[in-house]
């Protein structure tokens, strides 16, 4: 099976042209690729296929062989993807997700992909959209119990579900312990949420480190941008429409409207091509 693998922001995911290989099953295809140690590597699995209501559709499974929703850095890097292969042959398109369709714009440099535009639609602050067992208007510094401390989690949908958790700096925060806590707090998640660390530095720069669902740890995580933007916006730490997010693995630009319709810009970059023994 022929494959390419791609990064944005440090998230790294393989990508596959569907439309060759329309008999996959695609969990179990996504669980070996995905592997670092038996499979190729990579926080994801991405393949295209035929759509009734947008140009392509992207089908998104995690590392551990969940089916996701959407992914930030995901389109980004599944957009090039498409593009440098001509299975779309446009610089403006639709990308069907299962979070709906995403509005795509390429900036190319010398005929290359140089950046992403995605237009992510609009983050919901509803507890019933996300969704969150907290019988409030909003999830906003709502205080739980994780470990035995208390912490001030926020939360919302931006495609798939979202917590975000403000802190001064890092220290005394394991983030992949408690990350991996939240996430499984069914009694609060129904359906489980990622988990976002974010310091913000100033109007314009805010430092995101994340915790996946269905992944962990990951180097960056678009839908996870876009949440702590929109957060950190709601709960008045920034008062522009543009910030810069600073990933682990590199930068994500998010800009908001009143309405708190999203747009996210930044890169992707092709690391590998090859081919795979299923």
């Amino acid at each position: 099976m022929r494959f390419s693998k791609l990064q944005a922001a440090g998230n790294d995911f393989i990508l596959i042209n569907g439309l060759e290989y329309r008999e996959l099953e695609l969990s179990s295809t996504a669980k070996k690729v995905c592997d670092r140690h038996f499979g190729i590597g990579a926080d994801g699995m991405m393949t295209c296929e035929e759509s009734k209501v947008a140009d392509i559709k992207m089908n998104y499974y995690n590392s551990d062989g969940s089916r996701g929703e959407m992914c930030g850095n995901g389109i980004r890097c599944f957009s090039k993807f498409i593009y440098d292969n001509e299975i779309v042959k446009k610089e403006q398109f639709s990308v069907e997700t299962d979070a709906g369709i995403k509005y795509i714009n390429l900036t190319l440099e010398n005929g290359k992909v140089k950046y992403i535009s995605v237009d992510m639609g609009k983050v919901d602050f509803r507890p019933e959209a996300i969704p969150c067992n907290i019988a409030k208007e909003h999830v906003l510094e709502e205080r739980v119990e994780v470990e035995g401390r208390e912490l001030e989690i926020s939360s919302v949908l931006m495609g798939v579900p979202h917590t975000v958790i403000l802190v001064d700096d890092y220290k005394g925060y394991d983030i992949d312990k408690l990350g991996k806590i939240i996430e499984y707090r069914t009694d609060i998640f129904p359906k489980k949420t990622n988990v976002n660390f974010i310091q913000v530095i100033d109007n314009e720069n805010i430092v995101i480190k994340t915790w996946e669902r269905g992944a962990g740890r990951t180097l960056g995580c678009g839908t996870g941008c876009c949440s702590a933007a929109a957060i950190a916006h709601r709960l008045g730490k920034i008062n522009g429409n543009r910030v810069k997010m600073i990933t682990e693995g590199g930068e994500v630009f998010v800009e908001l409207d009143s309405n708190y319709n999203i747009l996210m810009k930044g890169s992707a970059e092709t690391i590998c091509t090859g081919e795979f023994l299923l």
